[in-house]
């Protein structure tokens, strides 16, 4: 194995750990500071508020290791919120109108993702105009296709996908283990995770490689736009409505997730771990912050200065 490379995985290792330290430490702090933080209920909240955000989060790892962003997950959520509980409410049979609305929104984020895919590689538009564009007109679209109302009135087993439990973990809380595992094995045991570092390490190099550049750009935003819309239609669950300003500035909490966990925003470099790491680590602190009766306008400040140390500390590793 060449010695950058090796030298490279035992740097991420070193990252890893010594994040999950941070996260560990923070931890204890807090159960410390509040005697309601180490209880199980609060844990298993901490998981739940986490997953919406952490599930987006894995996709939008995919897409930073090639260096490149996606503004329009926030937006997404929204729409594929909005789009899935509309359908739902199509007069058929509700064993035919449920499996026919989830797979509406998936694919939506299909087609979200496509669209970035191939503004990105076919007109070499850079990611972060044409997320930002995407981002608007989800947005925008949310609330013409809802009069700026919400959808109500929805199936009770609907509700089962962002609130009910399966031997007392909360549903989204699986989904989202569920993709972090199947993330990981992408992206470390798979060719097409190989080519995705490849890509953010030297687009052209890679291409002068023989791999498909553009299906690999296209690729990690598609998957970007499928976690995002279930991400959307577990919020739109966990609520039971459609609402169209749902995932407001996700796109900060998520980018957030990503870089605190390690990933760099110049790509080639960064684990799917890290990011799960990195998204628990800033749910336990607002968490933390409110059992400590924190406003939320100084849990914006912590989280920032949060945010600014993990991005110069990747600068200073560029170096």
């Amino acid at each position: 194995m060449p010695t950058k490379i090796r030298d490279f995985k035992y740097f991420e290792k070193i990252s890893e750990f010594s994040l999950a330290i941070v996260f560990l430490f923070e931890v204890l702090i807090f159960s410390q500071l509040s005697p309601f933080f180490f209880s199980a209920d609060n844990l298993l909240n901490v998981t739940l508020q986490a997953s919406i955000t952490a599930i987006i989060a894995a996709g939008m790892t995919f897409v930073i290791l090639t260096a490149g962003i996606d503004l329009s997950v926030g937006s997404l959520v929204a729409f594929a919120g909005v789009l899935t509980t509309s359908m739902l409410k199509i007069s058929m049979p509700l064993y035919l109108v449920f499996p026919m609305a989830l797979l509406g929104g998936i694919l939506f984020g299909v087609v979200s993702g496509g669209i970035a895919g191939v503004f990105v590689t076919k007109f070499r538009i850079t990611p972060f105009i044409v997320t930002l564009a995407l981002m608007t007109i989800w947005r925008g679209a949310s609330f013409v296709y809802t009069g700026g109302r919400p959808v109500w009135e929805l199936p009770d087993a609907f509700s089962f996908l962002g609130a009910g439990r399966i031997l007392g973990i909360p549903f989204p809380t699986i989904i989202m283990v569920v993709v972090f595992v199947i993330s990981h094995i992408v992206l470390t045991k798979t060719k097409f995770g190989r080519y995705v570092y490849a890509v953010g390490g030297n687009l052209e190099a890679a291409r002068l490689a023989g791999i498909n550049t553009n299906f690999i750009l296209t690729s990690v935003y598609i998957i970007s736009g499928v976690l995002s819309a279930i991400s959307g239609i577990l919020l739109a669950s966990r609520v039971n409505s459609g609402q169209p300003n749902a995932g407001l500035m996700y796109e900060l909490d998520v980018i957030a997730a990503v870089v605190v966990g390690g990933t760099s925003l110049f790509g080639g470099r960064g684990t799917i771990i890290g990011t799960f790491i990195g998204a628990m680590l800033i749910a336990v602190l607002k968490n933390g912050l409110n059992l400590l009766n924190v406003g939320s306008y100084v849990q914006q400040i912590v989280v920032g200065v949060v945010i600014l140390l993990a991005v110069l500390l990747d600068q200073l590793r560029q170096k």
